[in-house]
């Protein structure tokens, strides 16, 4: 079985040819800031990525033979974890989606391809907007805007079944607390296989990251709504976009933060420091989900690679639990093995609808 996964991320496009398991090319498709500049809305980059992930395929010699193509899921409405063949209607869901992102684009490169390749079928995995929290959850303090989840559904189930298996464990009876940490930060408690408390790490929901906001005071927010001189978009490229490590110190690099710290600039480590701190008070905040009960603390995504960050956390939350560390993501593999499974059979194929 030959799969082609698709996996746009805001400024990159990851691309992954798999032979049935086995990962036979990989490539990270950069696009420069100032190419991305002519497109004045992320869905009108969808003819330009999609042809430069054709041209990186012939460059590497691949041909468009592919029984499978797999792309990212974008926010589309509330869905059940799993495996959903593309269809006209998760396609025009995506058209209108409910927040923007280059996510949104994964569904639509990769049916797009496979309507080209006879026989090819089209699929996406676990969608950010995995939605599988308990009714409590969901109520916050103003009817109008219930507790509603985007997160990195796709990474954090995968890293916690490797745990499972690693440790010989059913990620069906284990309780953890898994964090990714990347340029969104989001964190979520599997309880018995379901994900039954997780953040909206695109809208504002938890600890400030290297380029969002994160929670904010409310008051003084709409304050700085109303009497800062922003515009609606204004506001929402500076809370989605130019907060965070990048408003404080002019850059969403970790490693670069480090170096400073390094040299020693004492406000760059307060500042790390500070988002140390909100993470591991928000990781905190998930043992009332089960009552306290936690089996492991799982950190994952690019940031954890950073000792500075991870160790950090785990000291501060090792009483919980045991704190295991993923550096990195596998999305690719993820939607690969998923999908590969589920043509096998051992999975199942939802119809979206």
């Amino acid at each position: 079985m030959k799969i082609l996964a698709i996996n746009p991320g805001m400024i990159s496009t990851k691309v992954g040819v798999f032979h049935d398991k086995e990962l036979v090319m990989h490539a990270c498709i950069n696009h420069p800031y100032e190419e991305l500049c002519r497109y004045p809305f992320i869905m009108d980059e969808f003819d330009y990525r999609k042809e430069k992930l054709i041209e990186e395929l012939q460059r590497q010699g691949i041909e468009k033979d592919f029984d499978v193509i797999v792309g990212r899921g974008g926010l589309v409405k509330p869905l059940k974890s799993g495996v959903y063949e593309l269809n006209e209607k998760v396609i025009e869901d995506t058209k209108t989606p409910r927040l923007h992102h280059a996510c949104n684009l994964g569904s639509l490169i990769a049916l797009s391809i496979a309507r080209e390749i006879p026989g090819c079928r089209a699929f996406t995995v676990d969608p950010g907007v995995v939605d599988e929290l308990d009714d409590v959850a969901r109520i916050t303090g103003m009817p109008e805007l219930p507790h509603q989840t985007i997160w990195h559904a796709l990474n954090q189930r995968e890293i916690a079944k490797r745990y499972c298996r690693e440790h010989g464990v059913k990620y069906e009876e284990q309780d953890l607390i898994v964090c990714h940490l990347g340029s969104g930060i989001s964190f979520a408690m599997h309880h018995h296989g379901r994900a039954v408390e997780c953040s909206d790490a695109l809208s504002g929901d938890g600890p400030f990251s290297p380029s969002r906001a994160g929670m904010l005071p409310t008051v003084q927010l709409v304050k700085l709504c109303y009497d800062g001189g922003y515009t609606r978009d204004e506001m929402l490229r500076k809370i989605n976009g130019h907060s965070g490590l990048t408003a404080h110190l002019g850059t969403n690099d970790v490693r670069e933060v480090e170096r400073r710290i390094r040299e020693g600039d004492e406000h760059a480590r307060l500042v790390l420091d500070a988002m140390i701190y909100q993470i591991s008070r928000w990781l905190g905040s998930l043992a009332p989900v089960t009552c306290g009960h936690v089996d492991a603390v799982i950190l994952t995504g690019a940031m954890s690679r950073s000792e500075y960050v991870s160790e950090g956390i785990r000291r501060r939350v090792q009483y919980l639990a045991p704190v295991y560390v993923y550096p990195g993501e596998d999305e690719l593999t993820a939607l690969a093995m998923n999908v590969y499974r589920a043509m096998k059979g051992e999975q199942e194929i939802i119809v979206y609808e």
